[in-house]
């Protein structure tokens, strides 16, 4: 890809990101997303193989869909309020118009078939990019807008999303559909409290950016795309491999890691709005993703593949400690201990 179109897109995705998250306007924020969808593609179809183009189009379709219910929402309740105010949704179909699009833009069950096939078709880095920096804009107009939407189809989405999540995860070998699933059963636990406590969701939306991100440039660096390689990737970078164990649990929400933090404030947060049913069926339903790390965990550290003198010798990466991974491996294992910390910040 040219150096300068590169640039370009990178550029476009920060200023289109930008621009939603800072608008109150619909226009602007409409604005945004379409800067945003645009700049994305040329980095999803960049290595020209079928599978990628294949990827691109089934993105830009999608986007282009919620984009267009997103406009149509705005629009219908302008007729009907005379209010251009993201924060001034009133009008019932509106609402309804605009949870359909932002569940499209994220990839919420039932809107969730592209996303994984999108992330198998990019590149690491360009799955972290959707994964991480495409969801930030979507979450912040939900977040806005979570006033006026009905909690009931919310919190439908929110468990059906943790549930599918989970349950796909359980006999995938690719690595980035398993981040896909990942990512759509997070997005269930941060939608079900968004209209009871949106800090929280964003609080949860920043771990989960912090986790995903660790993991992605973990596998980047060791080359993992799928189960039998990261069998094999131990023999590479063995304390990168063991720091990627704990990094997976702490996505799962095992207790003395960073990622239980978010799991337990949001049970919390549901308990007190006697939400004691709904707690316990999202927390029932994250044992099908805890299922799926515990095995990538187990593979990236414990076991070879049966015809392991089959495989060519793979030597030690002679490469420097790289930092970004040290730092954000850190944050995601070791921040539980300094939760009160955050929690006041909050």
């Amino acid at each position: 890809m040219n150096p300068h179109t590169k640039s370009i897109s990178i550029l476009s995705l920060f200023l289109g990101t930008t621009i939603t998250i800072s608008s109150n306007h619909w226009m602007m924020a409409w604005a945004g997303l379409e800067i945003n969808t645009l700049a994305i593609v040329p980095l999803i179809s960049k290595s020209h193989h079928p599978r990628a183009i294949e990827a691109a189009i089934k993105y830009f379709l999608v986007q282009a869909v919620a984009s267009t219910l997103v406009l149509f929402s705005s629009m219908t309740n302008a007729w009907s309020t005379g209010q251009w105010d993201i924060t001034q949704l009133q009008h019932p179909t509106s609402c309804l118009l605009l949870t359909t699009a932002i569940a499209m833009k994220l990839g919420l069950v039932p809107f969730h078939f592209w996303f994984p096939e999108v992330l198998q078709g990019s590149s690491l880095t360009t799955a972290l990019v959707l994964s991480t920096m495409m969801k930030f804009p979507p979450i912040t107009i939900l977040l806005l807008t979570s006033h006026s939407l009905n909690p009931t189809l919310l919190t439908a989405m929110a468990i059906a999303s943790t549930a599918l999540g989970g349950w796909m995860g359980l006999n995938q070998t690719q690595m980035r559909k398993i981040l896909a699933f990942s990512s759509i059963s997070h997005l269930g636990w941060m939608t079900i409290i968004i209209i009871y406590n949106p800090k929280l969701t964003l609080l949860t939306f920043y771990l989960y950016v912090l986790m995903t991100t660790t993991v992605f440039l973990t596998l980047s660096t060791t080359k993992s795309l799928k189960l039998s390689t990261m069998m094999t990737s131990w023999t590479k970078t063995p304390m990168l491999n063991a720091t990627l164990m704990l990094t997976l649990l702490s996505l799962a929400g095992l207790p003395p890691l960073t990622g239980f933090l978010p799991k337990w404030l949001i049970i919390q947060e549901l308990t007190k709005q006697e939400m004691t049913t709904t707690a316990t069926i999202i927390a029932m339903l994250s044992l099908l993703g805890l299922f799926f790390y515990l095995r990538l965990a187990y593979y990236s550290t414990i076991t070879l593949p049966p015809n392991s003198t089959n495989h060519m010798k793979q030597w030690h990466i002679n490469k420097s400690t790289n930092t970004p991974i040290a730092t954000l491996t850190s944050l995601s294992i070791l921040l539980l201990p300094l939760s009160p910390m955050i929690l006041t910040a909050i």
